[in-house]
């Protein structure tokens, strides 16, 4: 048994936590652009928390369960719906045989995941399901996928008694809503920040940039007032990350996300802090954004807080889930 797509999406891949261990060979981590939101549609199914899933962007597929699950849609918010009765965000549900999941709104967000209960079969390319469109490898077929496709369940389980004839059942448990974005990314100073100019540290943190329309999840390309260095310097190729902000020589920055290159010859004058890259990630073309200062110190305890949270949740969810399927036998 299996899900199908029955109408493409604009981009919808699979993705996981990424695929690290490779980047000295030029094979970047990718990985799922808001890895909160991935994480948490694991968690509320009490699965793995790098499990893969689907991302999507809207317009969002279609798609047909030919297979009573259970799912859960976390991260940006496209008005789903199941055989055309809206559902909610963030809350498993029980979805019955034959049912179809659509999206019919963006209200929030730029990018949503889908995960579902069931291990989907998959490609696993260098210990990672993460989709790597480059390369061609992982996810499915190490494409984007589209109208036609059929990704099968591994296992097989049995749902029919929470649905009970009817298209879908929520289950009693959920995540708080997720956070409305805010407009301030917090960064830690990079590499080259002392290339910059007091003048350039001045506009950098109190001016709005611009996300333009040539972003993808490779980068997000800004426009705001240019910076300027303090000599012109040529840089050797060094290691980048997710995160790390980069001064473009016309004196625009870009930000690096999940598909980032392995290294950079511009200047690293930050990197925004993990705990922001799923707010981040969230924004859409058009969008503004300023950027603060952060320390290490309060970087590194946001991360820790917020994987504690998610693995809290992915326990609490793994238990309920086992209570009521074990109730059914």
């Amino acid at each position: 048994m299996s899900l199908q797509i029955i109408k493409s999406g604009l981009l919808d891949t699979i993705q996981d936590q990424g695929r690290y261990g490779y980047q000295h060979l030029g094979i970047n981590p990718g990985g799922a652009m808001d890895n909160f939101s991935s994480q948490l549609s694991n968690a509320l199914l009490g699965k793995d928390l790098n499990s893969p899933v689907i991302e999507m962007h809207f317009p969002a597929p279609a798609i047909l369960f030919e297979k009573e699950t259970i799912i859960c849609i976390t991260g940006a918010d496209f008005s789903p719906t199941i055989n055309q009765i809206k559902i909610p965000i963030n809350q498993p549900i029980a979805v019955s045989k034959d049912s179809v999941l659509k999206f019919e709104k963006m209200r929030t967000g730029a990018r949503c995941y889908l995960s579902v209960l069931q291990e989907l079969d998959l490609d696993k390319w260098l210990n990672s399901y993460s989709t790597n469109l480059i390369a061609g490898a992982g996810g499915f077929k190490g494409m984007a996928i589209k109208k036609g496709d059929i990704i099968n369940f591994k296992n097989n389980f049995e749902y029919k008694f929470l649905t009970e004839e009817k298209h879908f059942a929520l289950l009693p448990w959920k995540a708080i809503e997720t956070p409305t974005l805010k407009k301030e990314m917090r960064f830690i100073k990079g590499n080259e920040w002392d290339w910059l100019t007091d003048d350039a540290i001045k506009i950098l943190l109190e001016s709005d940039y611009k996300i333009l329309n040539n972003s993808n999840r490779m980068g997000y390309r800004l426009k705001g007032n240019a910076l300027k260095v303090k000599e012109e310097v040529q840089m050797i190729s060094s290691g980048v990350t997710f995160g790390t902000i980069q001064l473009l020589p016309d004196g625009q920055l870009i930000v690096l996300m999940a598909d980032h290159q392995t290294t950079g010859g511009y200047p690293r004058i930050g990197h925004v802090i993990t705990a922001d890259l799923p707010l981040l990630a969230q924004y859409n073309i058009g969008d503004e954004i300023k950027f603060c200062t952060a320390e290490h110190a309060v970087a590194e305890q946001e991360l820790i807080g917020k994987q504690r949270d998610l693995q809290q949740m992915q326990s609490a969810s793994k238990f309920k889930i086992e209570k009521l399927l074990n109730a059914s036998l």
